[in-house]
């Protein structure tokens, strides 16, 4: 059992607005949640799951450092452990992406993903590092150049890019679909407004959006409509709950809290 961060996201006639700034985090936001996992019929809290927000400054830019950790909790660190990171560094504005990391430790597997955008040439700089006994260095590494579409991100920021969209303005029914760069390979997210529901949370009753995701040529989500997404319908826009189904089981995301937000 691996716990993906990519799950919680890890969501045609009429299009979600893209082009709108981002109106709905700044630096200093903090969501945490806890994330629970089917196991004999129980739905069971294994793991604690992250998404930070905070400030970068370089020579010639300030950028939005987004952060998303899972951890699971210690009573079953013994059964499978967790410790999984997944950042990216964006423009605060468009949440336009230039630097993008991934470090998956789950139970004595090791991977590590670094992406270094080149927006001008479409291209990204690729490197992939696993562990292995087979170098004198004990990791195997891949370097590549992958050739993107303009509009190409990672996991990450299309998480936080679909908050900055006007899903206020889509009809029941509407629909949207992102190019994420996942293992060196496009893949077509959409997400689909499937209602606008109240529902009742840690941080109190919220009305939300309610998001079917679907992931196109991959049956690793299984199901219709059976991974769900729900974003408060305010203007933060902030994830509330996710419901999951996979090959091997299915699960759940439920905020614990929220602060630092914007609106």
């Amino acid at each position: 059992m691996k716990f993906k961060l990519t799950l919680i996201v890890a969501l045609v006639a009429f299009s979600f607005s893209q082009a709108q700034d981002n109106k709905a985090f700044k630096a200093g936001e903090k969501l945490t949640f806890a994330a629970s996992y089917n196991m004999s019929g129980i739905l069971t809290d294994i793991a604690e799951v992250k998404m930070e927000t905070s400030e970068m400054k370089t020579s010639s830019a300030t950028l939005l450092h987004l952060k998303c950790t899972a951890t699971t909790y210690s009573d079953f660190d013994s059964y499978f452990k967790i410790r999984d990171l997944y950042e990216s560094y964006v423009n605060p504005r468009t949440v336009t992406p230039y630097l993008y990391n991934r470090e998956i430790n789950e139970g004595g597997y090791y991977k590590f993903v670094k992406y270094k955008y080149n927006h001008k040439a479409n291209l990204v700089e690729s490197l992939i590092r696993k562990k292995t006994n087979k170098t004198k260095t004990g990791f195997w590494d891949q370097n590549n150049n992958v050739k993107i579409n303009g509009n190409t991100r990672d996991i990450v920021s299309t998480i936080y890019k679909i908050r900055t969209l006007d899903i206020n303005k889509a009809p029941i029914g509407a629909s949207d679909s992102f190019t994420v760069l996942f293992d060196n390979k496009m893949t077509k997210i959409s997400f689909t407004l499937l209602a606008k529901e109240t529902i009742n949370t840690a941080i109190g009753k919220k009305e939300c959006y309610k998001l079917a995701i679907s992931v196109a040529g991959n049956n690793f989500l299984k199901g219709n409509n059976a991974n769900l997404l729900w974003l408060t319908a305010d203007d933060n826009k902030i994830p509330v709950y996710a419901k999951f189904k996979i090959a091997v089981g299915s699960g759940e995301l439920k905020i614990k809290s929220a602060t630092g937000l914007k609106n």
